[in-house]
């Protein structure tokens, strides 16, 4: 093998070697890219959690407030209830002697 063949030869693998460094890098930019937009998307992910945990909580908050209103309301009409029939029984009670 005579040096110039030696050279090119070299030449060739360096040039490989290249190569291979490029795509390496390449892949390196991709893989980069998609890790700063996984990290985008979890930092959306936790924002809406966030949101939504609040959010929650004030609905968990108005439902207690409409259940004690709700209890509120179903003792008044029971307590109505029974004033009604009080009425209704004195009513009667005389009309009957």
């Amino acid at each position: 093998m005579t040096p110039s063949d030696r050279l090119e030869a070299a030449l060739k693998r360096l040039s490989a070697a290249l190569d291979q460094i490029e795509a390496a890098a390449e892949r390196r930019a991709l893989a980069d890219a998609g890790r700063i937009d996984m990290e985008t998307e979890l930092a959306v992910m936790q924002d809406d959690r966030a949101r939504l945990a609040v959010e929650l909580d004030g609905a968990a908050a108005r439902a207690r407030t409409l259940d004690h209103a709700a209890a509120e309301v179903a003792k008044r009409l029971e307590r109505a209830n029974a004033t009604i029939r009080d009425v209704l029984g004195a009513v009667e009670a005389p009309a009957e002697g």
